[in-house]
């Protein structure tokens, strides 16, 4: 009854607009009061738990992110994919997803991706007469790219919680995110054909123009480069990689895209601890409910409720993703995450799926459960940035959906060497 109550608690205090954090904490004062638990005998285990070299590359990484979205990054990232696909029927809005790709590498945050991506591409989409519903909703769908192509936060958090290798984790995300490219593009060209579209012309010289528009995003493409490079060549760990990233940020914001100035440095500063600490507060108390999981075997007890269901490995992975795709739609990602790696990684081991691979469902779940309405809070943002009524973006989001993300889920949940074959073939 107390983990019910629980669970009513916490949908309750979410779907009325209460903060994650605050609304895991209302969990705690409820187990506190009614589950006869003393809630000061898990502050330890949150304490300990946040005590790790590994999760401080998590506040470096938004604070680089929020130095580069100020520093506008996304406009030569934006030219580049304009000059390679824009004279392409529906290529204009492809460019906003090779964009969103390659800016979500950079910053690991989807809401950062959809900001500046959405917030720059959504005026030239509108001019070229794209129909603002669709173009709107295929900027949301692409934004969460930033939760598979690495660095992503998001996987170092779960690897920190499944106790496995930050780069293997990193790596099973990177087909499926291509995948997902891949199928956004396709939909987005059929959901276009029939649009009577004003297409970019060639310029008279291409070769020329590529170059100046390719060198202008050098110190922008560079920065993935050196932040994987260095992981991967063992020169850095992901938190130093993190704080070189923070480091190189500053000067590229400064001096090459001069986005960033002595003026808005510290509302720069401001809106990335603001950032940090509801992350880390939300990691904290997310870690302690967790531990209250834990210790009353609710993992167990529902490995047991799924297996007494069915044993067929697919029924239970089946399972296993709609339970997520419920909690991604209730919580943002890092909470989301949080709560279902911890509870659910003993049935998909169960199942026969090895931890790596379930970083990568993991990932491709939470990020569509992010984008699927009633909740979607990055559906609604999206209609935010890009000025499109909620009621344009359903119909084109849930198509999306149903012919780009749920087939990469389905992929990469079933067809293990998606997420596997990377990783294995990097660390052999």
């Amino acid at each position: 009854m107390i983990i019910l109550g629980s669970l009513f608690i916490l949908c309750v205090l979410l779907l009325i607009g209460v903060s994650v954090p605050l609304s895991f904490g209302g969990v705690l004062v409820f187990i506190g009061v009614f589950g006869g638990h003393d809630v000061t005998g898990f502050m330890p285990t949150g304490h300990w738990k946040m005590n790790s070299i590994v999760l401080l590359a998590i506040p470096l990484f938004i604070l680089a992110g929020a130095i580069m979205e100020r520093g506008r990054i996304a406009a030569p990232l934006v030219s580049v994919a304009e000059l390679l696909v824009g004279r392409l029927h529906g290529g204009l809005s492809a460019a906003a997803v090779f964009a969103s790709g390659i800016f979500g590498s950079i910053s690991g945050s989807a809401a950062a991706t959809l900001t500046c991506i959405g917030s720059i591409m959504m005026p030239h989409l509108k001019a070229a007469n794209y129909p603002r519903g669709p173009a709107a909703a295929l900027i949301v769908a692409a934004c969460p790219l930033g939760l598979l192509i690495p660095p992503s936060s998001s996987q170092i958090l779960y690897a920190w919680v499944a106790q496995q290798s930050v780069l293997k984790c990193f790596l099973s995300t990177v087909v499926p995110g291509l995948i997902l490219i891949t199928l956004l593009c396709i939909v987005n060209y059929v959901l276009m054909r029939k649009a009577d579209l004003k297409l970019l012309e060639r310029p008279a010289s291409y070769p020329q123009e590529f170059v100046r528009r390719g060198g202008r995003a050098f110190p922008a493409l560079l920065m993935p480069i050196i932040i994987l490079g260095g992981i991967y060549g063992g020169i850095m760990t992901p938190t130093e990689a993190a704080g070189v990233a923070v480091i190189y940020a500053i000067p590229v914001g400064l001096f090459i895209y001069r986005g960033l100035t002595p003026q808005n440095i510290w509302p720069t500063l401001r809106y990335a601890g603001t950032t940090i600490g509801v992350v880390m507060l939300m990691v904290f108390v997310v870690v302690i409910v967790s531990r209250f999981l834990v210790f009353e075997d609710i993992p167990g007890m529902a490995k047991d409720l799924i297996f007494s269901i069915s044993d067929n490995p697919i029924v239970i992975l089946l399972m296993v993703n709609l339970v997520m795709i419920l909690i991604g739609m209730l919580m943002d990602d890092i909470s989301g995450l949080l709560l279902s790696a911890p509870l659910l990684l003993p049935i998909v081991q169960s199942a026969g799926m090895d931890p790596v691979h379930f970083a990568a469902v993991l990932g491709v779940n939470l990020g569509m459960a992010n984008i699927t309405p009633p909740t979607a809070p990055l559906l609604y943002l999206g209609a935010k940035v890009t000025d499109t009524p909620v009621s344009e973006m359903l119909k084109p989001t849930f198509i999306m959906i149903a012919f780009a993300w749920l087939p990469t889920l389905l992929i990469t949940t079933f067809v293990p060497q998606v997420a596997l074959w990377l990783p294995n073939f990097v660390f052999g």
